[in-house]
């Protein structure tokens, strides 16, 4: 199976302008905010960008602090002045009380994001980022951002993606108290890598993280007997992802 066919397709230019997005992505240890900085988001995005943020952040009820710090963040990321702050807020607090998305919201990004997708996949990526302020998001938090990318025209498949590059790079924190990976994303994740990675890629990534717990390493060091077991589990997990994966990827 190659990586294109484990991803849905997507114009040729917005590929390419999503592959180096999500790469510089987590170039910046996966912060939506300092990605804007690095690439900035035109004036026109913003109504959008703030509306849905706040559509977001009420998804499950209630607008907790992360959500409002996240807003603040962007808007110190794109440099916003005094009255382009209270714009933002504006549109923040009407997405936070809307019950579903206008029919015309995002209109610019919808009819320009083929030609010039670079704004559309930004705003998809803060949008993601949002959703999942809490951890993996919750099924009303994820719906919303669904929503929302779809209305801004992309598929669902890119907030998919979005999502997996930060379940395999932010979420799993100790793959020894991870389940046996019974899917090809859990083990893509377990690896720190993604479904449109290469099998070169992925199989670098396994072989880095087999090094980092061998037994032969682990004996030049002074570890617990408990830390000896975890490195063992994680060892284990490990091997069990790369096998799900190399017998996937040889159908």
């Amino acid at each position: 199976m190659t990586s294109e066919s484990r991803t849905s397709s997507l114009p040729a230019r917005m590929e390419a302008e999503f592959s180096e997005l999500l790469e510089e992505l987590a170039a910046c240890g996966h912060q939506a905010n300092e990605l804007m900085v690095r690439t900035r988001l035109p004036r026109w995005c913003r109504r959008s960008l703030f509306f849905f943020l706040g559509y977001i952040a009420k998804s499950q009820g209630r607008v907790t602090e992360k959500d409002v710090g996240f807003a603040e963040a962007l808007m110190k990321a794109l440099k916003l002045s005094p009255r382009q702050r209270r714009k933002a807020i504006g549109y923040f607090r009407k997405g936070k009380t809307a019950e579903r998305i206008p029919a015309m919201k995002a209109l610019g990004l919808r009819l320009t994001h083929r030609i010039w997708p670079s704004p559309a996949l930004r705003v998809a990526i803060c949008l993601c980022h949002a959703a999942q302020l809490q951890g993996r998001p919750e099924k009303p938090r994820r719906y919303r951002c669904e929503d929302a990318i779809d209305q801004i025209g992309l598929p669902t498949r890119v907030s998919d993606d979005i999502l997996e590059s930060y379940a395999c790079k932010v979420w799993i924190t100790e793959p020894e108290a991870q389940p046996r990976p019974s899917t090809f994303e859990q083990a893509c994740q377990l690896l720190g890598v993604t479904r449109r990675d290469s099998r070169e890629t992925i199989k670098r990534a396994y072989r880095k993280k087999v090094s980092e717990c061998h037994p032969d390493k682990l004996a030049q060091q002074d570890l617990s007997p408990a830390e000896l077991a975890r490195a063992k589990d994680r060892l284990l997990r490990y091997q069990q992802a790369w096998e799900l994966i190399s017998q996937r990827l040889s159908v």
